[in-house]
């Protein structure tokens, strides 16, 4: 007698296991298989040994110069105020043990309650980590609502975490077509879409003078803005294309590396402006000193000139007026072995002042 076939377990539906789609997928998420460590090991490690940082992830930068700034100890209090992926997080909290404390700054709704939990994950209970969501010029409220007086170690890394420029859903990267997003805080407008649809000639042209060391600045904000009428520009290969176009006869030979590069400066240049990265530095550069302990150390990590133009000014002056007692003259770069093996530390720059 034939079994009952709807008993018969080899005709359940079988429910199959995504696969890798081919050799050269086109989807983002198909193509960058190392977003799924625990799927993919032997992928995360080839893009490891390559000198590349593993998309989805982020490597931190300077770590050995940081620590050796900031000199955290154990009982005090360090802010990290730029938490990211918590890679500088984790390396200063064992420094600060026992009895310290270090607060976690992030504005990124997204990526601070995942890094959050990286962390309790790690080992370090409430006692030793709090995470805070806030922009780190709000530092002065975050350590009055923690009933802290100052901060004995501060670390600023103003570097665009690996998480954010590789997800596609946050319109920063133009290696796929995505929203042209590029917030930092997708809760707050303006979009850089919507930035870019209002933008005056002016004030694109100085953006992208002043945010990006574009030589073409006045050319592109011109062509830019006469385009835009006809076709707004709300998708990120849309804009990277017209950038293409309006350039590619003013590179050398033409080269897509050459354009490419000077896509990445107007997405640079357009995350600045739509994020006011260099008003929010400009006022927690002034708010600093208030914010540390006598002998208190603080250590920022630039990545662009007008970053790092602006913690000059602000450590040499402080030293000139007596609000530190000293900061470097030499900028601290990484070494060969850290830009061979994370190509984004190659433009970070370490600056550091101690309080008065």
């Amino acid at each position: 007698m034939n079994p009952d076939p709807a008993s018969d377990p080899s005709d359940a539906p079988r429910r199959r296991r995504k696969r890798y789609r081919g050799k050269n997928p086109r989807r983002f998420e198909d193509k960058y298989k190392e977003r799924d460590p625990e799927r993919y090991p032997e992928d995360v490690a080839k893009v490891l040994a390559a000198g590349k940082t593993p998309a989805g992830s982020h490597r931190p930068i300077l770590v050995a110069e940081v620590l050796e700034a900031l000199a955290p100890r154990p009982g005090e209090v360090a802010v990290d105020c730029t938490l990211g992926f918590g890679g500088h997080t984790l390396a200063l909290l064992p420094e600060l043990a026992p009895g310290g404390r270090l607060i976690g700054l992030d504005v990124d709704p997204l990526e601070h309650p995942k890094t959050s939990a990286r962390v309790r994950a790690a080992g370090f209970d409430e006692a030793a980590f709090t995470p805070v969501r806030s922009n780190f010029a709000g530092l002065p409220k975050v350590l009055a609502e923690l009933g802290l007086r100052g901060a004995d170690a501060i670390l600023a890394d103003l570097g665009v975490s690996s998480m954010q420029l590789d997800d596609p859903a946050r319109g920063f990267t133009f290696k796929v077509d995505c929203p042209l997003d590029l917030r930092l805080n997708p809760a707050r407008p303006p979009s850089a879409a919507e930035w870019l649809a209002r933008v005056s000639p002016a004030d694109l042209t100085a953006a992208l003078a002043d945010y990006a060391d574009e030589p073409h600045a006045a050319l592109l904000a011109r062509e830019l803005v006469a385009r835009r009428s006809a076709t707004p520009y709300t998708r990120t290969l849309q804009l990277a294309e017209a950038v293409r176009e309006i350039l590619r006869p003013y590179c050398p030979r033409r080269e897509r590396e050459a354009l490419d590069r000077r896509v990445r400066r107007v997405f640079q240049a357009l995350r600045i402006a739509v994020n006011d990265e260099l008003g929010v530095l400009e006022l927690f550069l002034r708010q600093l000193p208030g914010c540390l302990n006598p002998g208190g150390r603080v250590a920022v990590l630039t990545f662009h000139s007008g970053e790092d133009r602006r913690v000059k000014r602000a450590f040499r002056d402080g030293v000139r007026d007596g609000v530190y007692r000293a900061t470097n003259d030499a900028v601290v770069r990484a070494g060969p072995e850290e830009r061979r093996a994370n190509p984004r530390s190659t433009s970070a720059k370490l600056r550091w002042a101690i309080r008065a």
